[in-house]
């Protein structure tokens, strides 16, 4: 019981501090607690985002017997001096909770995994054909987050960090993929792209803070771990 009071209380503060930056984005106020500064002021880098990783310690949540497990793949690249990232673009699929949304390629944790890696790994060949055992270099592994704690079932997503070794190679998506992009990290980090999601629900509107991609806004869970990715980078910058 005290371990999981104490990582409910660890995502609380996690969540409140991406509501900070946020809100700080969203006013167009760039005066960010500690080093995140240097990030707005300075271009993104593999050598930076490595050392970054490479310095932090994950936190992942006991796992409870409702709990499911889940992974997803950060796969980025460094293109035209920029630093990209590729996301996917859910089909509208019945049963789907993330249906035609922005997503990084990933999904459940089968028996046939070994590890939560594994699951990104293989989630990510089957998605869009992407096998990153052969061209993705692994650079590190983000916090898991909790979604839907209100459900009767828990699932708890675990994000990992691959650099893919070549700019130029082919993908070939699924029936679960409509689309596939790559988004430019630098100008979400600086909250150049920063929009919103507007929902009607039982007649009220609901928006949820997002970036901008393509048309697409990137938000939800997807947009929390891209939160967390440059909340480690501020935290590391060197």
């Amino acid at each position: 019981m005290c371990s999981t009071f104490i990582d409910f209380l660890f995502d609380i503060a996690k969540l409140m501090t991406c509501f900070v930056l946020i809100i700080l984005r969203f006013n167009h106020t760039y005066l960010f607690v500690g080093a995140t500064t240097a990030v707005i002021s300075e271009k993104l880098s593999l050598k930076k985002i490595q050392y970054a990783l490479a310095q932090y310690t994950p936190h992942r949540p006991k796992l409870l017997e409702r709990s499911m497990q889940a992974a997803v793949a950060v796969v980025i690249r460094e293109k035209l001096n920029q630093i990209e990232a590729l996301f996917i673009l859910r089909s509208v699929r019945e049963g789907d909770p993330w249906s035609g949304d922005m997503a990084f390629p990933g999904g459940h944790k089968e028996a046939i995994d070994l590890s939560l890696r594994e699951a990104a790994q293989r989630e990510t060949s089957e998605e869009i054909g992407l096998d990153l055992s052969q061209y993705g270099h692994f650079m590190g592994e983000l916090d898991t987050i909790a979604v839907n704690p209100r459900h009767s079932k828990d699932m708890l997503v675990t994000p990992f960090v691959y650099c893919l070794s070549g700019v130029d190679i082919a993908l070939n998506k699924n029936h679960e993929v409509a689309d596939v992009f790559w988004g430019g990290l630098d100008q979400m980090i600086k909250g150049a792209s920063l929009t919103e999601k507007t929902f009607k629900r039982n007649g009220a509107s609901q928006s949820f803070p997002g970036y901008a991609l393509d048309g697409q806004v990137i938000w939800g869970l997807t947009f929390r771990v891209l939160e967390q990715f440059f909340s480690v980078i501020d935290l590391h910058d060197s």
